[in-house]
């Protein structure tokens, strides 16, 4: 590895954590009213994004080749359905829970990876694709997610208000 391609990597695992970081004080700082609010009228819940990026970040874990996933069953209520579907929702101390847990073991394997392990392919592309689009690799995973949990984070950011 090059030093740039150090200096990526850690780039990319920075932001990464500062982004959980800021999604952590933010949930914390909320109460289980102000998550079960809508972020906007008429559009999601705290809860709802809240699980549905657990169940994202949950899903890092077989795309990614590092183990099974703890909360496939958020896929249905928080990924396959909006929020008002009418479908029953684990409550906010639950999914607070849920979170820290997934992103805790997320955190374990991304401190276990070698520099050359962001490099290697993902469980969602074939060894013949991979060859043909190397980009498509753990650290773009990582990368993708990202900018998806900012994304939301910044939508949560209105139920402080």
């Amino acid at each position: 590895m090059t030093d740039q391609e150090k200096l990526f990597i850690k780039m990319a695992l920075d932001a990464w954590h500062i982004q959980i970081d800021r999604t952590n004080s933010l949930i914390n700082s909320l109460s289980d009213e102000q998550l079960q609010q809508e972020v906007a009228p008429g559009r999601n819940s705290g809860v709802y994004l809240l699980g549905h990026l657990t169940a994202v970040h949950d899903a890092l874990f077989p795309l990614l080749g590092i183990g099974d996933r703890m909360y496939a069953h958020f896929d249905e209520i928080f990924v396959n359905n909006p929020d008002k579907s009418g479908l029953p929702k684990p409550g906010a101390q639950e999914l607070r829970t849920s979170w820290a847990a997934v992103n805790g073991k997320l955190s374990q394997h991304f401190g276990s990876f070698s520099l050359k392990d962001w490099f290697t392919k993902h469980t969602a592309i074939s060894d013949e694709d991979f060859k043909k689009e190397p980009h498509r690799n753990r650290l773009n995973v990582l990368l993708n997610r990202t900018g998806h949990l900012a994304n939301h984070l910044g939508q949560m950011i209105f139920l402080k208000s």
